[in-house]
């Protein structure tokens, strides 16, 4: 691959705002390129494989990795050029009004836009702030699922109180002996029917409560039980369990923007403060996903399609000047019928 070479949009992320950009930028014939930190494409759904998405469009509910696979296959159809393992730490422009995506590696990437997709940056799980937990995490301390069979009867704490810890609970709830959910809140904070779910299951909700110690096998590196502090009474007490799974969502590195000269407005020094349409501050770069915030924005994967088109567009006039895309670029006319069987057609 020759890095010189300048393309029409690069997209830095691999993940599914990042795929359908990709996707709709080689169905706009633009030369395109994705550029992602990780050894392979999917982003955070390579965290979970085996977790139920909802959130898609014309989907029945499917496992990460089963959408993952289907969001590779769409985003690879017009062959733009992938590169893997590079994580870009800046952005500027050249000589030739070009951007140049410089990697940690030192390479050197040219492109005539950007469309940044990258979540919430890189990202690592959020862990379990207690002494020496760490050495638990080979065995029965967990911050992902990659296999459900595991914890077919067992019995399972669950730590977390939003989406993930929930949606994690109800996955379990018929496949574990017995599953607890512990969160430090009053209230759980997910999707309405999820909870719903949760309250006529027979998982036992702990709010108030957070784990505050664990306690192993005498000899062994394998967590026994826990101790369970509720913070509204100060009462203690211990569950004994086989698994300890921490939803306490992810630490992020979005540094991309700190060592770049180009001024990208932010919102709380992470995210791209943009518009609806997927413009940031700067002109010629464009987001999508979770790293793009405005009014209105809503966190789920099937907005993620929506801002990757938006951004895709605005690359594509930003390249060429365009004229904005109709329906009638995409769609064929209507067909309707008279009653004698004529063929008529309605334009839209």
């Amino acid at each position: 691959m020759n890095n010189c070479e300048s393309y029409d949009v690069t997209i830095i992320g691999g993940g599914p705002a990042g795929l359908y950009s990709a996707f709709y930028s080689g169905l706009r014939e633009m030369k395109t390129k994705v550029i992602d930190y990780q050894p392979q494409l999917g982003g955070k759904l390579q965290i979970y494989p085996e977790k139920m998405i909802w959130d898609v469009g014309g989907q029945t509910p499917i496992p990460g990795a089963k959408l993952m696979e289907q969001l590779v296959q769409q985003g690879i159809t017009f062959d733009p050029t992938v590169v893997l393992n590079e994580q870009i730490v800046s952005i500027t422009r050249n000589d030739d009004n070009l951007f140049v995506l410089k990697s940690a590696k030192g390479q050197e990437h040219f492109s005539k836009t950007v469309i940044v997709a990258v979540g919430s940056g890189i990202i690592t799980p959020q862990k379990l702030q207690i002494e020496g937990a760490e050495r638990f995490e080979i065995a029965n301390l967990h911050y992902t699922v990659p296999s459900l069979k595991k914890f077919k009867d067992k019995t399972v704490i669950i730590s977390g109180g939003g989406n993930s810890a929930i949606d994690w609970a109800n996955e379990l709830e018929p496949l574990a002996k017995k599953v607890y959910l512990t969160y430090r809140k009053p209230a759980l904070d997910g999707h309405e029917s999820q909870i719903t779910q949760l309250k006529n299951s027979t998982v036992e909700c702990l709010s108030h409560t957070s784990i505050t110690k664990l306690a192993a096998c005498k000899g062994r590196e394998v967590i026994e039980h826990v101790e369970i502090t509720n913070h509204e009474t100060g009462k203690v007490f211990h569950l004994s369990v086989d698994h300890v799974l921490i939803n306490h969502g992810f630490v992020c590195d979005a540094s991309l923007f700190e060592k770049s000269p180009i001024n990208v407005d932010l919102i709380d020094q992470q995210f791209i403060a943009g518009t609806a349409a997927a413009e940031s501050s700067v002109k010629g770069i464009y987001a999508a996903g979770d790293i793009l915030k405005h009014d209105g924005k809503l966190n789920l994967i099937a907005g993620a399609f929506q801002d990757a088109a938006n951004a895709v567009n605005k690359a594509k006039q930003s390249n060429s000047s365009s004229p904005k895309q109709t329906m009638s670029q995409w769609f064929p006319p209507i067909m309707t019928f008279s009653k004698k069987g004529t063929e008529h057609s309605c334009k839209r």
